[in-house]
This record gives C-alpha cells, sequence and structure tokens, in this order.
C-alpha cells in the first residue's frame, strides 16, 4: 500500500468512527466533498494548512494522520527508540529491524 493509501484509509476510518459523511466532513474541514473524495483514495497529496484542517476536525494530532501513531504521547523510552532509529539510512533499517526481531524473538524464549 502506498503512503498516501494509507494516510487517507486513517482519514477515512477516523471520519466514519466520528460519524461524519464525506459531505458534512468536507463542508467542515472546508474542502471539496471530491478533494477528501481523492485524499481517502490516496489519489491526490495535499497541503500542510489541509492537513492541519483535517487533524483539527478528527481531534487527532498531524502525526497520527500521517504515521499512524503520535510521538508526543510516547513514553520517553519509545520516543529515544524513534529517535535512534531515524539515524538509519534505508538501506539499513532492514538489517536493524531484522536484529529487533530476532532479539525479540530470543526474549520471548
Amino acid at each position: 500500500m502506498l503512503m498516501t493509501e494509507e494516510i487517507g484509509e486513517r482519514i477515512r476510518n477516523l471520519r466514519e468512527v466520528n460519524g461524519y459523511t464525506r459531505e458534512k466532513f468536507a463542508e467542515s474541514a472546508k474542502i471539496s466533498k471530491r478533494f477528501l473524495y481523492e485524499i481517502e483514495s490516496g489519489r491526490k497529496k495535499f497541503s500542510a494548512e489541509t492537513l492541519c484542517r483535517i487533524a483539527s476536525e478528527l481531534n487527532v494530532s498531524c502525526d497520527y494522520i500521517m504515521r499512524g501513531w503520535d510521538y508526543n504521547n510516547l513514553s520517553l523510552e519509545k520516543r529515544n527508540a524513534v529517535c535512534l532509529l531515524n539515524r538509519f539510512s534505508a538501506e539499513q533499517m532492514g538489517v536493524v529491524l531484522d536484529m529487533l526481531d530476532n532479539m525479540y524473538y530470543l526474549g520471548q524464549s
């Protein structure tokens, strides 16, 4: 799934959980219902301003919409882990994730 599809799916799910129709939500977020449909289906990217309006209407952080989690609500240990992981390149990240996965399963034994 593409990043824009994941973000769109997250927005759609939050909209539905909050009881908004596409029409009502688009109106409250000050965007067209067509544009909202395109965002939710992952067909269109959107500006930071639009992201902030959507997040505000859904009562979630921009982080949550973009990543699926909110950095500010993480424990100190998890925030430190995120900062550490951000030091690795995309190529290194695969190796790091494999190592962490192996360490997790070793700890389960």
